[in-house]
Order: C-alpha cells, then sequence, then structure tokens
C-alpha cells in the first residue's frame, strides 16, 4: 500500500512541482508561491534572522505560524538551497512520504475496530485516494505531517484503555506536543479523546488520573519552549499562533462570492499590508480580532447565515456553481460529487459501526466533529479538512464492506469478555 501510495505521489509531483515556481505581482517576492508564509519564515531562518518575516518583507519576529514545519523547510533549505528546485521535490517527497505513511495508520486503526477486511479496504482507500495523492504534492504546507501525527495519535489512543506503562503515557503526551507545535487545529480533539480514555479506563476500574497527568505534564513540557519564546519577543502570552484575530476577521464581510476573502488580510490589499507593516503583527491582529468582533455584533444574522454556508463547504465541497466562481475554481463540480459522496459513504459507516458499539465507535464521531469547529467560525480553506480525511475514508470502508460494523476480531471479543470488560454486549459468534 506504502510504495503503491508513494509512487502515485511522486509522479503527480513531477506534473505540479512548476507551480511552486510561479511568478507573481509585486510586493510580493518570486517565490511566494513556494510555501507561501512557511516559506517566508523558513526563508528567514536560513538566511539567519530568526523565526520571522512570515509575508513579502522583512517585518520582524513572527508567531504567525508555530516552530516544527518552518524549520523542516529551513532545514531543506540549508541542505537544498534556498527556494531550489532541489528543495522543493525534497519538501514535496517528505509530504509524499508522510501522505502514504498514513496507509499504515489507516490500516490498524481500521483493523483495532473493524477487522482486517475493512482494514484492506480503508488501507487501499488512502493509497488510491485523490485528495491524499494531490494535495500533498502540490502545496508545500505542514498538512501532511499534521495528518499523521493527528492519526497516529488516535491509533495510540485506542489502546490507551490497557496500557498502564506511565513512560508510554509520556510519549503520548509529547507527541500531541509536536502536534501542536505543527498545526495547533487538531488540539481541537485532544479534549474530547482525552475524556472518552478517561470514561473507559474509570469504567474497567483502572488508574486514570496520575497516567493522564503524565501525559499532560509531557504535553506542557514540549510546548512550553516555544511559549517562553513567544513571551519573551512579543511581551505577552502567546501559545502558539497569534494570528486568532485574522482568521475570525475573514469569517465577516459584505459577500461570500468566493470561500476565501483574502482581501481582507494583508495578502492581497495594499492597505492591510501597509496597516500590518506600519502597527507590527500583533498590533494588526489584535485590531482585525477588534474588527470581527464589531461586524459580528452588527450582523449576527449576516454571520450565522455565512456559518452555516461553511459548513456545507467543509462537508461537501460546494460553495457556488456562479459562473464567475467557476472560472477560478473549474473543477469545484467533479470535486462536490466525489466530497459529498465520500461524506455520505462515511456517515453511512458511522452509523452502522455506531449501532454495533457505540462505545468504541465513538472517537471517529468525535474526531470528525470536533476537528472543523474552528473553522465554522473563521474562513474554511480547501486544505483545512485534509487531516480528518483519512476516516472519512475507514467508514465508508466500514460502509461498503458487508458486516463491517459488527466486532473485528472474535478472538479479541473473547478476550475482552475474559477481562470483563462491560462493553461487550453483543455475540462473538
Amino acid at each position: 500500500m506504502v510504495i503503491a501510495a508513494l509512487v502515485l505521489r511522486l509522479v503527480v509531483m513531477v506534473v505540479l512541482l512548476p507551480e511552486q515556481f510561479q511568478p507573481d505581482h509585486l510586493p510580493k517576492p518570486e517565490h511566494w508561491h513556494f510555501g507561501f508564509e512557511t516559506g517566508r519564515i523558513a526563508y528567514s531562518i536560513a538566511e539567519g534572522h530568526g523565526f520571522s518575516s512570515p509575508l513579502y518583507t522583512n517585518t520582524g519576529p513572527t508567531a504567525w505560524m508555530t516552530p516544527a514545519y518552518p524549520y523542516i523547510v529551513a532545514g531543506a533549505f540549508k541542505i537544498f538551497g534556498v527556494y531550489s528546485q532541489a528543495s522543493a521535490v525534497a519538501l514535496l517527497s517528505f509530504n509524499a512520504l508522510c501522505s502514504a505513511l498514513v496507509c499504515i495508520v489507516v490500516f490498524f486503526i481500521a483493523r483495532f475496530s473493524f477487522g482486517d477486511n475493512v482494514a484492506n479496504w480503508a488501507g487501499w482507500g488512502w493509497a488510491l485516494c485523490p485528495y491524499g495523492i494531490y494535495f500533498p504534492v502540490e502545496r508545500i504546507w505542514e498538512t501532511w505531517l499534521a495528518t499523521l501525527i493527528l492519526c497516529t495519535l488516535f491509533l495510540i489512543t485506542l489502546y490507551l484503555e490497557k496500557e498502564e506503562r506511565v513512560s508510554r503515557w509520556a510519549g503520548f503526551g509529547a507527541l500531541w506536543g509536536l502536534g501542536a507545535l505543527t498545526s495547533p487545529a487538531m488540539l481541537s480533539v485532544l479534549p474530547f479523546l482525552a475524556l472518552w480514555v478517561i470514561y473507559k479506563r474509570h469504567r474497567r476500574g483502572r488508574r486514570w488520573f496520575l497516567v493522564n497527568a503524565v501525559a499532560a505534564i509531557a504535553f506542557v513540557a514540549v510546548v512550553t519552549p516555544w511559549f517562553v519564546r513567544n513571551y519573551e519577543v512579543f511581551h505577552r502570552f502567546i501559545p502558539f499562533r497569534d494570528g486568532m484575530g485574522m482568521v475570525l476577521r475573514l469569517g465577516t464581510q459584505g459577500k461570500t462570492d468566493y470561500w476565501g476573502p483574502y482581501e481582507l488580510g494583508p495578502w492581497h490589499n495594499p492597505a492591510e499590508w501597509s496597516e500590518f507593516q506600519q502597527v507590527g503583527e500583533l498590533a494588526y491582529m489584535d485590531h482585525k480580532k477588534q474588527q470581527a468582533i464589531e461586524f459580528i455584533k452588527q450582523r449576527p444574522g449576516w454571520y450565522a447565515w455565512a456559518t452555516m454556508r461553511r459548513i456545507v463547504f467543509i462537508w461537501t465541497g460546494y460553495w457556488s456553481l456562479d459562473r464567475d466562481y467557476l472560472k477560478e475554481e473549474p473543477l469545484d463540480p467533479p470535486n462536490i460529487v466525489f466530497c459529498t459522496t465520500l461524506t455520505i459513504l462515511m456517515l453511512i459507516g458511522l452509523w452502522r459501526a455506531l449501532k454495533a458499539n457505540w462505545l468504541r465507535t465513538l472517537p471517529y464521531a468525535l474526531v470528525l466533529f470536533s476537528f472543523p469547529l474552528i473553522y465554522y467560525i473563521t474562513s474554511p480553506e480547501v486544505y483545512y479538512r485534509r487531516p480528518i480525511d483519512p476516516f472519512f475514508v475507514i467508514l465508508a470502508a466500514v460502509a461498503l464492506v458487508p458486516g463491517a460494523g459488527r466486532p473485528p476480531l472474535k478472538k479479541r471479543q473473547l478476550e475482552l469478555k475474559e477481562e470483563g470488560d462491560p462493553e461487550v454486549a453483543y455475540s462473538t459468534t
């Protein structure tokens, strides 16, 4: 599965490689498409200016992004050259490898929950999934490292109900810290998965407070240096990123002809870019937050309606079929069909699995419905749902494979019965 997935992604990478070097208009630098803000921060690091300048010129230290992926890009710049073709190949290959390795995690998640047959379908489903093939090699971004980490954390979570070794709980917490420093969005699922594990362990009479405390301490230990750095640089507590005000502002505008209102930010608006340079990053973000809150107070009905449109977009891919819109997004019609079909299959699979054993299936629902919440109230992007696409594929396999909602392995069910697991309420025959 991994080899087939990787080969497919690398072939597509060769076709899409020129996109990383598309020229753009001033004031953007020549290589803006090469990693966008990530690329600019990595460029600053590679040039010896530190973690700074996420946009077009030197604007000083930044907390626009968390550090994990920009430092990976900076490492590629150091080894293969700044904004070089070799760096682009290395980074896109890394993205492709991360996406391909998700096949392994998908296989073991599905086998744990639904058995070998579903695991094979899900693993190959991810290997051949258009989203997992195209997007990793279309943009240099942290999405695919985040996807691999999130799926790995989910797999580990499934095993934690019986894990007593404190060292493994510490490793679990440390991996959550790495995930948060890669993509803080994945933290939206952490409280829900943690409560599920606590409930399961409490129900089985296993200790839960100490092991979760150890995981929490390890998590804090990993992320604290970044917090300290931000406080020393900005003299303010900034947990992960400082951009919440700006992304909230992107969810407030008078028109919704396009899902990405980037004219409200400093990318395509000279006035916004000038303000960013004049007042600095933190003051700019504070101002955007104030503008967003004022807009929402003045037009709550519009904001609620726009939120519903964002929800529909994330789950179906549909935003508009207007002729002008389709000129910018010509692939939207087939994408709407594929995205909607995948979502429907996922919901069918989720329903089947919940009917068979709601408690063991609950983590899937928790991830699927908690991860996108932040994007409902801010601004959607075609990349934002990608980290949970593997869960869509797993549950779609449950929908397509006959009998997939039943318990995965007779042997495992018998073991659970012998242990006195109170949730085993169905037949193991």
